[in-house]
């Protein structure tokens, strides 16, 4: 067994010493290693992850507001009287009751005169869209 050599020494068993110096400091008295801040580029980084994130969540709740408006909107029709069985793909009327309470119509608008709240169509995913 060789004898033991101390770290600044560079032994290799079949070669013996090496003549060539080494890429890094093995003593104390050698030049510091000095490490690269990575402090500022961890920080852009962040930042851009944060960007992306913030992006994300605005589409996210923008989704969120339209499901919630889609929702809405089909409460509201399927709350409102009628008295046919609604076609999809086809355009109907919701109108104000004397009462206050929502009807759904066949009759367009411009034929005669109550109070329009909105013209819709029923999908073949049975969701009423608002026109």
């Amino acid at each position: 067994m060789a004898e033991r050599k101390p770290d600044l020494v560079v032994w290799n068993e079949e070669k013996g010493y090496y003549s060539k110096e080494l890429t890094y400091a093995s003593n104390v008295g050698a030049p510091a290693i000095r490490l690269e801040d990575v402090g500022g580029w961890k920080q852009i980084q962040a930042q851009n992850a944060n960007k992306i994130f913030t992006k994300k969540y605005e589409e996210i709740k923008d989704e969120f507001k339209k499901l919630v408006d889609e929702v809405s909107w089909n409460e509201f029709v399927y709350s409102a009287t009628y008295n046919f069985l609604p076609v999809i793909g086809e355009t109907y009327y919701l109108y104000e009751k004397k009462d206050g309470s929502p009807f759904l119509s066949l009759i367009a608008p411009t034929e005669w005169n109550m109070k329009f709240l909105g013209a819709t169509r029923l999908e073949s995913n049975n969701k009423w869209i608002k026109i």
